[in-house]
């Protein structure tokens, strides 16, 4: 004998034959996980046509239910929206975990608009020590055509004082 199989429950037999003729589909055996439905429920579900759901479903498909035929309240799957958008969005801008990534983002972006300003002022200050430089390189270059010119001065002032002291 199987593990989850069961045999059905004896019927009389006019009556499955009965329910045979009235009904399209052939009786199936049930297992462990299979609702059983009642005849109504069997044969509208035959007439009506196939509907796609599933597990994120939001639609009901329990003809019986007070949700189903009621159109103000609404049946969800697992993902159903419960509340209306502008709702969601305000609880989510109080969401303290939302809150906290909002001020490290803002934080960064500081800390960015900083870091602009701190690389600005690095380049100026480059560009001021290059510009220095080029400064001392040319005051040094004149510095030195002085000198040259004042050793050549003194040279030739050298060259005449040679010829002093011939009658002493």
């Amino acid at each position: 004998m199987p593990l989850f199989k069961s045999s059905p429950p004896p019927q009389n037999k006019t009556n499955s034959k009965e329910r045979r003729s009235s009904d399209s589909t052939p009786s199936r055996n049930r297992s462990m996980f299979s609702r059983r439905r009642s005849d109504e429920q069997e044969t509208a579900r035959a007439t009506s046509p196939p509907s796609r759901g599933g597990f994120f479903s939001r639609r009901s498909e329990d003809p019986d239910s007070a949700r189903a035929t009621s159109p103000s309240t609404s049946r969800g799957g697992f993902f159903a929206r419960r509340s209306s958008s502008e709702e969601h969005s305000s609880r989510l801008q109080k969401d303290p975990t939302i809150v906290t990534a909002r001020q490290k983002v803002a934080d960064a972006e500081e800390a960015e608009r900083a870091a602009d300003r701190a690389l600005a002022q690095a380049r100026a200050a480059v560009q001021e020590a290059r510009a220095h430089a080029k400064v001392l390189e040319r005051e040094a270059i004149q510095e030195a055509r002085r000198a040259k010119a004042k050793q050549a001065e003194a040279k030739s002032i050298s060259k005449g004082a040679k010829g002093l002291g011939r009658h002493g």
